[in-house]
């Protein structure tokens, strides 16, 4: 269970989120990522540093502490690069498989899950749109260790699909200009691939690298949850690129598994989320809680409405995480052989996963306090970040528009949208 360790911190060695400390661009590797050759061996490492990571959680999250050595064991462990397809080198495990990953790291620490989320994204879009020469260098920075950050949605658009960042070509060079905001991971990156349109309003991926001159990566993310995922700004001004890095964003305009890549992984954060609170609400009951006095019970463990309702707490879990295997299944179906069939079955099979994910998550982290009771919620122990994790996470797109496209392509044959959150 994650209960705060205490301990004198070093703020100038961890540099605390939504704060004026200084974070320079983050040194790139001096050794490259290890390269994982299966899926069982990416559960595997997952199962390691989750144990690793979860040590430190709950004082990481109360101090808004970066996670800056987290991050490096986790890029170097082989992990980001493990939906890079085999013809390029890297491991091409199931997204099924992907989805686990994701879940078990979540589990431990929901932040560190996050920050890794918008990178695989990254990995996917490469591979639907990139020509062979961007699908080498691009797979070869990520198998050396090189971390994408993101610089995607913009604070004061019209929606999330609303883009004012622009790129404009001279010769050779792409030049970038523009503000993003929720760029988690971009603070930590070696690379931000920043979306921006043309004079046409095509949109371009155009990877920009952490250090270059003109790019500002503000340390402003102020949330109550999800606290050091570092999801602050980036300031975009005249930035030049060559031109082959700007990799045309296509994905999106025929039927390719884009969408739903991007929602399971939002989905498995959620499940992990659920999975760390139902695992600390257990701890906590076997461990400190009392029972309840009209109970007649020795310990709060044998208090029969306790066990029924972390009964019901496991079946939701297991029933969310059954779906996003299906989900999972279903897009490497799609990514095999992509249609308008197996594209919209792959989108409603991620959206039914979303939808069971975000409501396990959102009850569990609120069950915890009712069962383990009142001295769950004091401040040493930190448990409430679970539930500030869950709350701010499941936001990322609203769950309610997933039943209204579920219910259409079931009832009226009508396939969803095709976007990054559908």
């Amino acid at each position: 269970m994650g209960i705060i360790e205490q301990q004198p911190i070093d703020y100038t060695v961890h540099p605390r989120v939504n704060s004026s400390d200084p974070v320079p661009p983050r040194p790139r590797p001096q050794t490259p990522a290890h390269i994982i050759t299966s899926d069982a061996e990416a559960i595997e490492i997952a199962q390691r540093l989750a144990a690793e990571f979860t040590t430190g959680a709950a004082l990481r999250d109360r101090e808004g502490l970066l996670p800056l050595a987290e991050i490096d064991a986790y890029s170097q462990s082989g992990l980001w690069g493990i939906n890079v397809p085999k013809a390029y080198g890297g491991a091409g495990v199931s997204y099924r498989t992907l989805a686990r990953v994701i879940a078990i790291i979540a589990a431990a620490d929901s932040s560190i899950a996050q920050i890794t989320q918008n990178h695989l994204s990254i990995n996917g879009h490469i591979d639907l749109d990139g020509t062979e020469a961007q699908k080498r260098e691009f797979f070869g920075w990520v198998l050396s260790g090189l971390r994408f950050g993101n610089a995607f949605s913009e604070l004061n658009s019209k929606n999330v699909g609303t883009f004012e960042t622009r790129v404009a070509f001279d010769g050779d060079e792409a030049v970038v200009n523009g503000e993003k905001f929720y760029t988690t991971g971009a603070l930590l990156s070696h690379i931000i691939p920043v979306v921006a349109l043309d004079a046409d309003e095509k949109s371009y991926l155009v990877f920009v690298d952490r250090e270059a001159p003109g790019i500002t990566v503000t340390n402003n993310w102020s949330s109550f949850g999800q606290r050091t995922t570092a999801s602050g700004s980036v300031r975009i001004e005249n930035v030049r690129v060559p031109k082959s890095r700007a990799l045309p964003v296509l994905a999106f305009d025929r039927p390719t598994v884009a969408g739903p890549v991007s929602q399971i992984i939002q989905a498995a954060i959620d499940a992990g989320i659920a999975r760390g609170a139902i695992d600390d609400a257990i701890a906590f009951i076997k461990t400190q809680s009392r029972p309840w006095i009209d109970s007649g019970k020795e310990t709060a463990g044998e208090d029969p409405f306790t066990i029924a309702a972390i009964g019901d707490l496991k079946i939701r879990l297991h029933a969310a995480e059954a779906l996003l295997d299906i989900a999972g299944e279903a897009i490497d179906a799609g990514l095999a052989n992509a249609t308008e069939d197996t594209i919209a079955e792959a989108t409603v099979k991620t959206a039914e996963a979303k939808v069971l994910t975000t409501e396990i998550a959102i009850l569990a982290t609120n069950k915890l306090f009712e069962l383990a009771g009142t001295r769950s919620t004091l401040a040493k122990h930190n448990l409430d970040r679970h539930w500030r994790n869950a709350r701010a996470h499941t936001l990322h797109d609203p769950v309610r528009w997933k039943f209204f496209h579920v219910g259409n392509y079931y009832l009226n044959d009508l396939n969803p949208p095709r976007h990054a959150w559908s």
